[in-house]
């Protein structure tokens, strides 16, 4: 169990304050953007009428990801945020993954990584909706269906944050956890491999999926 307290940190002086990052999950993030980096690589590099296994597989996670994002707004944002909303399912996705392979950890596991996703798509929607509606229809939609209604639909939307970060965040390390306690409790004999599959594919993909619809209808909602 002391694996889930062990944390490698680097402490930077900055103005008189000391500012801590936690190496293995920056190294984790990392192996996941270059992974999809090598991914987009080999999916776009030699495209053609009959499609490589890789093209498919690519081909297909932008296909639905833009529908998906054309069906919550419409063509023209669908266009627009398409990308994002492919990329960070992706990224999510690999993240949970990742710790299904020896001595590597899911960087969703830190709540660093959820939280900054969340603010992300949080200041995304908003910046969609003050495009959409003008900064003066933005600013009363906070004021309906009542003036003094205005710091509860402040709250309302800052929860927003909170609840799609620690669900994500919650469920990865719940199930790490669970993991740990039964490999523990078995010493770490046949049960342990099917929680890992359960929790990194199964668990892992639907929490990404989760999320990131999650943030196409934030965004909708701002934009409508």
């Amino acid at each position: 169990m002391e694996e889930l307290g062990k944390i490698h940190q680097l402490i930077v002086p900055f103005f008189g304050h000391n500012m801590t990052f936690n190496l293995e999950v920056i190294l984790m993030t990392w192996i996941v953007i270059i992974s999809i980096l090598v991914f987009g690589f080999l999916a776009t590099r030699n495209k053609g009428v009959i499609p490589g296994p890789v093209q498919v597989v690519g081909e297909l996670f932008v296909s639905q990801f833009f529908a998906l994002t054309e069906d919550a707004l419409d063509k023209e944002l669908g266009k627009k945020y398409g990308p994002l909303i492919c990329a960070l399912f992706m990224f999510l996705l690999l993240s949970d993954w990742l710790g299904m392979i020896p001595h590597l950890h899911e960087p969703t596991m830190d709540l660093n990584t959820p939280l900054s996703m969340g603010l992300m798509g949080f200041v995304i929607a908003h910046y969609a909706g003050i495009r959409a509606k003008g900064f003066k229809a933005y600013i009363k939609a906070y004021f309906e269906p009542i003036f003094f209604m205005m710091p509860l639909n402040l709250i309302g939307e800052l929860a927003k944050v909170i609840s799609i970060s620690f669900r994500l965040f919650g469920n990865i390390m719940g199930g790490s956890i669970i993991i740990l306690v039964v490999s523990y409790l078995t010493y770490s004999i046949l049960l342990p491999p099917f929680l890992n599959a359960f929790f990194g594919i199964f668990i892992g993909a639907i929490q990404a999926f989760v999320f990131t619809m999650l943030t196409i209808v934030y965004i909708a909602v701002q934009v409508k």
